[in-house]
């Protein structure tokens, strides 16, 4: 059963006790807003973006509805993980500092994520983010490397490479981005880990409009992102270690979009992967004004100084008109109590199916949890079953790959 009201994230619900919806925990009912970013951080744990004791103590000396506090406590949690993971470090226990390293960014996410454009603290603590991720990807097997693909001149799109834990020469690999608001920092809890323990490398990037590209470059969100992505390809293919017709693209939230109209018009696409279907940007967010709680997300990244303006620009992120251009296997992963959307997904999948795309639409429900906006409630499920779709479609033979004598990442 999946629930079709759209544009749901505002609404708080009749009890303003912390309690369990069909799209997860709700630990501010009176500020939805808050209680969804929560929810997030709280999934992202059981892919090692902290601990659930840690988050909910964080949560316990915050100020409900106060962005201050939120950004204060996380600030506190993450400096913790960090000092940690370089005592570790130090003393050559590389697991623990691993962990604390990838703990320690999930928390200065957060602590980033309310901060203003302009707010001074914002980029520093972006950094602070990047840099514990740097200290984790580098004590992988193989380690992983912080990359810049040429894109715009002195402005390349920011980047991680990671090669999956197991032989081959050339390997497949699945170029991961957000959306609006998620960065190539949080791929690994909602994409990456499971792609890499299923012999897919990966490329998480920040696009146009996303992380280290837009904090850093000023670099604002474009509707044509088969440009982009295919600077990401255009790199991959002058790798040794690619296999350059088994290159797919996924995009988390916003990013289905840009997943999905990269697939239109990027041959070189093996598959694309919607995690969270966009139809179109203006018609799900076109009678917002400036109240909208992801209006500041919105007009940073799309370039704008109000809402009015940003949505005039949303007006060419849509699918309509494009979908029919693709010819590469297309799944659509949707949460089907998503507090944003859930008829894009079925919007999307419906068109590709009538313009003949081999197409395939996965609804999470509230009984197998992961039914929130990108499973956020429960991204491990989300991971699992898009990496599965992906592998399948990859010919990769998972029972023979476990047998390899390689260890697949934790």
């Amino acid at each position: 059963m999946t629930d079709t009201t759209e544009n749901m994230i505002d609404a708080a619900p009749d009890n303003l006790e912390p309690h369990f919806e069909p799209m997860g925990w709700h630990h501010w009912p009176a500020f939805p807003w808050l209680s969804y970013q929560f929810r997030r951080g709280l999934g992202e744990t059981q892919e090692g973006g902290g601990a659930v004791s840690e988050h909910f103590l964080a949560a316990s000396r915050m100020i409900p509805g106060d962005k201050e506090s939120w950004h204060r406590e996380y600030m506190v949690m993450a400096e913790q993980n960090r000092a940690r993971g370089q005592e570790a470090d130090a003393s050559g226990h590389v697991r623990t500092a691993m962990n604390c390293y990838l703990r320690a960014a999930e928390h200065f996410r957060q602590a980033e994520f309310h901060l203003e454009p302009t707010d001074p603290r914002r980029l520093p603590t972006f950094e602070q983010m990047e840099a514990c991720s740097h200290g984790f990807l580098k004590h992988l097997n193989p380690p992983g490397e912080v990359v810049d693909i040429p894109y715009e001149p002195g402005k390349p799109i920011c980047g991680y490479f990671v090669r999956a834990p197991y032989p081959g020469d050339r390997l497949p690999v699945l170029i991961c981005f957000g959306g609006l608001d998620s960065i190539k920092d949080e791929m690994w809890f909602m994409q990456a880990h499971g792609a890499l323990q299923r012999g897919i490398s990966v490329l998480m990037v920040d696009l146009p409009g996303q992380g280290g590209t837009l904090r850093r470059h000023g670099l604002t969100a474009r509707a044509d992102t088969e440009v982009p992505v295919g600077a990401c390809i255009d790199w991959l293919l002058m790798r040794g270690d690619v296999a350059p017709d088994r290159i797919a693209c996924c995009g988390s939230s916003m990013g289905g979009y840009y997943a999905a109209r990269a697939g239109c018009y990027e041959p070189r696409l093996a598959a694309c992967i919607a995690h969270g279907a966009i139809w179109d940007v203006h018609e799900m967010w076109g009678d917002k004004d400036d109240s909208f709680g992801l209006a500041m997300h919105i007009r940073w990244v799309m370039g704008a100084g109000s809402m009015a303006e940003a949505m005039e620009t949303a007006k060419a992120f849509r699918l309509e008109g494009h979908i029919d251009n693709m010819r590469c296997p297309f799944l659509v992963l949707h949460g089907g109590h998503d507090v944003l959307t859930v008829k894009a997904a079925t919007q999307t999948y419906e068109a590709a199916i009538a313009a003949g795309v081999d197409a395939t639409l996965r609804l999470t429900t509230p009984d197998e949890t992961g039914a929130e906006h990108c499973q956020h409630d429960n991204p491990t499920i989300g991971q699992e079953l898009l990496a599965d779709w992906l592998a399948d479609r990859f010919g990769i033979d998972q029972r023979a790959l476990m047998k390899t004598g390689w260890s697949p990442l934790a």
